[in-house]
Formats: C-alpha cells, structure tokens, sequence
C-alpha cells in the first residue's frame, strides 16, 4: 500500500494509528502542497499529482491511502484527477482533533465503497 500526504507532515504517532486501520503503507508520498489560489487550482493539482512520481502500473495496481489537502475545491479535483489515474477512488483518511490539540486519525473511507453503495440508491 501507498500513502500519498497532501497535507500537513504526518507525525509518527499517526503512522501508527493507521496500523487500527489495516493501514500499513510500504511507501509513503509527502506532497508539499502549496496552491496559489489567485491561479486555475486543475493545472496546480496535476502538477502535484505528477510530483508523486508513480508509474502508471502503480497508480493502477497499488492499493492506495490519500490524506487529502484541506482546501475543499482541491480535494475535489484531486480526487477526479486521481480517479482517472487509477480507475477507481483511493482509499482517503480522516483526522480529527483531540482535547490535547493534537490530530489523530479517525477513520479511514473507502471512497471506491462509497461510490458503488450510493449508485444502488439511483
């Protein structure tokens, strides 16, 4: 599995909170992800997305775990532009603050799951 980071750094503690979560990424992808927002965000977000740096082999092979940016119209276009990447949706995570100020992951979705359950209700 590929951990693909779109946002701030993961700490360690989070990198083992995914283990809860059947997570065990064998790579992990930091992407500083920095958006000119007076700037189209499509071209700036396939941009990111090539700076991965995954063959097509993996972008369609690999399992794939994403925390996305936390600018919602990025994330929007990430996830479609992943899509057509892969063929499917990623796996995204989910972090959520605790008493301490600190964040921990809370769960992880499974986008792709989400999808074909919703187009049973159409």
């Amino acid at each position: 599995m590929i951990l693909i980071n779109f946002a701030h750094p993961l700490t360690e503690e989070q990198k083992k909170q995914l283990i809860n979560f059947g997570i065990v990424p064998r790579k992990i992808v930091e992407v500083k992800t920095q958006l000119d927002l007076q700037e189209p965000l499509t071209s700036q977000v396939e941009k990111l997305v090539d700076e991965v740096g995954l063959s097509s082999e993996e972008w369609q092979g690999e399992a794939i775990v994403v925390n996305l940016p936390g600018l919602a119209p990025a994330a929007g276009i990430l996830l479609a532009v992943l899509h057509g990447r892969m063929g499917h949706f990623p796996l995204i995570m989910r972090l959520s603050p605790t008493p301490t100020g600190q964040y921990e992951v809370a769960e992880v979705v499974n986008l792709q799951a989400v999808r074909d359950a919703a187009r049973l209700r159409r």
